[in-house]
């Protein structure tokens, strides 16, 4: 599989990666067997670059990844910061989405004390030393609406010095931005440069918006976008279908109308939609990679087949010059 380089860092990544959220319960419960199974099908892909966080299942996604990667070598591992686990004060059945969870309590903690502490304890959780990429996770108004000034603030004043000095001792290969929002990456930049942005929902067929003022200050800076979110967290994979979801919640009307068309557009040069998605966002200029997770490897060889479908030169131009209404 293609590999390609995160800004200017030497840390190179597959074109596709393998995002670990499913493996921390993420809606479902997921056997240690299977979610084992799932992270061998990638890598027998080809896929080498994997993305975990301690928010994965409080501790559950790392914990699986790193008991997978002993022994192996040549991959790419990003994890992420700004949430600092403890153990649980009471029984845990469910966090966030994630179902099980391992079983611990959490704080946010965007200083540059609370993000080596975050790290330390993710780096015992994998059991390495050293992570290829690291991302400041959910920072913010999308996750922490008012309280995201006081995040802020605190990341400014220490965080982002902590990493560049992680990164100076060898701690880290590169560091970046893990959200679901344009703004914070374009105030965060607008502080000091980052070798990388993990992206979701904002970079796809349905929503454009990251390439009205991020995408150009990224090819500007050589700050390497990873594609998330592709699907919009799934309409766009299952189309505009009695109880689609759109950012994590039932779809609005107005966007089931808009993959309608995307999906009749689709159709007319012999796309199925979810195919169509894959490679808007494998194919887009900006993107150094584009994230796929999953706990079935059906799915996950479906998606991968679907990436590997020779496009016609007519729907290449069509996802090139597509505008949604």
């Amino acid at each position: 599989m293609r590999k390609t380089e995160i800004g200017r860092t030497g840390v190179r990544v597959s074109k596709v990666a393998f995002g670990c959220a499913s493996i921390g319960n993420l809606y479902r419960e997921t056997p240690d067997e299977a979610a084992a199974a799932v992270l061998q099908a990638a890598w027998d892909a080809g896929i080498t670059y994997f993305d975990t966080a301690p928010h994965y299942g409080r501790g559950l996604s790392e914990m699986r990844l790193g008991r997978f990667l002993i022994g192996r070598t040549g991959y790419t591992l990003s994890t992420k910061v700004g949430r600092v686990l403890s153990p649980a004060a009471a029984p845990i059945l469910q966090a966030d989405g994630f179902i099980n969870p391992a079983q611990n309590d959490v704080r946010y903690d965007y200083s540059g004390d609370g993000i080596e502490e975050s790290l330390e304890q993710s780096f015992e959780r994998l059991g390495v030393t050293h992570a290829d990429i690291v991302y400041v996770h959910d920072l913010g108004e999308y996750t922490h609406g008012a309280e995201n000034a006081r995040h802020q603030e605190a990341f400014f004043a220490s965080g982002y010095e902590r990493l560049v000095r992680l990164k100076e001792r060898g701690r880290i290969g590169a560091f970046g931005l893990g959200v679901n929002e344009c703004q914070v990456c374009l105030d965060v930049m607008d502080h000091g440069p980052i070798d990388v942005i993990l992206l979701a929902g904002r970079l796809t067929l349905l929503d454009r918006s990251g390439e009205r003022e991020l995408v150009p200050r990224c090819l500007a800076a050589r700050t390497s976008l990873v594609l998330g979110g592709v699907f919009n967290s799934g309409i766009l994979a299952t189309g505009p279908v009695a109880g689609a979801t759109y950012d994590y919640g039932p779809a609005p009307l107005e966007v089931m109308e808009k993959v309608a068309a995307l999906q009749a557009d689709a159709g007319r040069h012999g796309l199925p939609l979810a195919t169509a998605a894959l490679h808007f966002a494998s194919r887009h200029e900006a993107a150094a990679a584009i994230l796929l997770g999953t706990a079935e490897p059906s799915i996950l060889a479906r998606n991968l087949d679907a990436l590997a479908t020779q496009l016609s030169p007519e729907a290449e131009r069509w996802l090139d010059e597509v505008v949604v209404a």
